[in-house]
């Protein structure tokens, strides 16, 4: 290894301070930066690292885990004999990624069979996203639909015959690319998801529709933000390209999808600047993102983002939220209705969120009420939620015996504890 690589935890048995100091290095955050998110001074995050200060009180171990997005707590605290693994961030793998992944590892090089229709590609389309919308455990119906989208999509493209029918494809490819980039995240398989999204973005600039591409910067984007710090400035990058080719093409008649993922963008810039706690940038970039939304109908709902008028709502409780403002959070929260989303994986994403927000302002008992209603909306999203999952542990460990009760029951419903 290289004496200016950075080592890894498990090379040699390491102090947790030091296991502190690595992931925020390799998270690119200085220990200011580090100490904001937590809610301390410069000074607390030193004597971690030193270990002037030992291992913290579970609530500031899971705020640490959380802001360095350390998957396992025990690359934080390190292995404990005869104790399982707990992990933060990851969801369990499904049963459906392994076929998800086999499509994704197959190229159709030679065919038995014609490639379907471009519009019967749409349809299917349309039918996967609607079904992914309705249902409570939405990668699990993803799960049998995307192995066969996968392969028609990459056999239409294979087999078109003229330019204009290849990037009619690409642009239903890359679309099919991220339906599968849903299904892949926060499972066990940071790589796949990597490569789903870089997969995406080239079929959409193949396909040189603005709408496709906007779809794909907007996922690569989320995907970049949630690798933390050190890809805070990618995210950005990906946002204002794409940004810069499609606010151009605003025009009065422009296509109301194009218009809503024009302000689903503006939104993600707002939320990496959260995540930097730049409030002054987030809350304008959701100011801009909302102006778009005013001008849609009043009924509309795009299919991918799910960016519309309802959702402004809860993008404010995130903004709140990642700026760490815990009285702002819960105010944004309390006026941010869920029955409004249409999605099921969206509103129970939008509970979440909720939960967050009270439980900053220390609310823990309309936080833990609020996980049960996001588990009622969409059981795969809190089971796939990191920040849904790092409640339900610290509540696991709350004074109150009916907050760990009850914490206790939805550890056991989503999967983080036996029943």
């Amino acid at each position: 290894m290289s004496p200016d690589a950075t080592p890894d935890p498990y090379d040699d048995p390491v102090r947790f301070g030091q296991r502190v100091q690595i992931y925020r290095n390799r998270r690119g955050m200085t220990r200011e930066q580090l100490a904001g998110l937590l809610g301390h001074h410069e000074s607390w995050v030193k004597k971690v690292e030193s270990g002037t200060l030992k291992i913290p009180r579970l609530p500031d171990l899971f705020r640490i885990a959380e802001a360095l997005r350390v998957r396992r707590l025990n690359d934080l605290v390190g292995e404990i004999a005869g104790e399982p693994d707990i992990d933060l961030f990851t969801g369990p793998g499904h049963a459906k990624l392994p076929a998800v992944r086999a499509a994704l590892d197959a190229f159709p090089f030679t065919a038995d069979r014609p490639a379907p229709s471009t519009t019967y590609l749409r349809a299917a389309l349309n039918s996967a996203w609607a079904a992914r919308h309705s249902s409570p455990n939405h990668r699990a119906v993803l799960g049998d639909l995307l192995p066969g989208l996968i392969r028609d999509a990459q056999l239409a493209v294979r087999q078109a015959d003229t330019a204009a029918q290849r990037r009619a494809a690409q642009a239903l490819l890359s679309e099919v690319y991220s339906l599968t980039q849903f299904f892949v995240a926060y499972q066990p398989d940071a790589a796949l998801l990597w490569r789903v999204a870089e997969r995406s973005m080239i079929a959409a600039q193949e396909s040189e529709d603005p709408h496709a591409i906007g779809i794909a910067a907007w996922l690569s984007a989320q995907a970049h933000r949630d690798s933390g710090p050190g890809h805070y400035d990618a995210a950005d990058v990906v946002t204002m390209e794409a940004l810069r080719l499609l606010e151009p093409t605003l025009v009065e008649d422009a296509p109301v999808e194009v218009q809503a993922i024009v302000g689903a963008l503006k939104f993600e810039a707002g939320y990496t600047a959260a995540r930097r706690t730049d409030s002054g940038t987030a809350w304008g970039w959701w100011d801009r993102a909302d102006a778009v939304a005013q001008r849609l109908p009043a009924d509309y709902f795009h299919p991918v983002t799910s960016f519309s008028r309802a959702v402004m709502g809860a993008h404010g409780v995130t903004v709140a939220v990642e700026l760490r403002n815990g009285s702002e959070s819960a105010r944004q929260a309390n006026r941010a209705a869920a029955d409004v989303i249409r999605s099921r994986p969206r509103r129970a994403r939008h509970r979440i969120e909720q939960a967050r927000a009270y439980y900053l302002d220390g609310q823990y008992e309309t936080a833990l009420t609020t996980l049960e209603q996001a588990h009622e909306a969409a059981p795969e999203t809190v089971r796939y939620n990191g920040y849904a999952r790092r409640m339900v542990l610290e509540e696991a460990e709350a004074r109150s015996p009916e907050r760990r009760r009850r914490a206790a029951r939805l550890a056991v419903d989503i999967g983080m504890l036996a029943a």
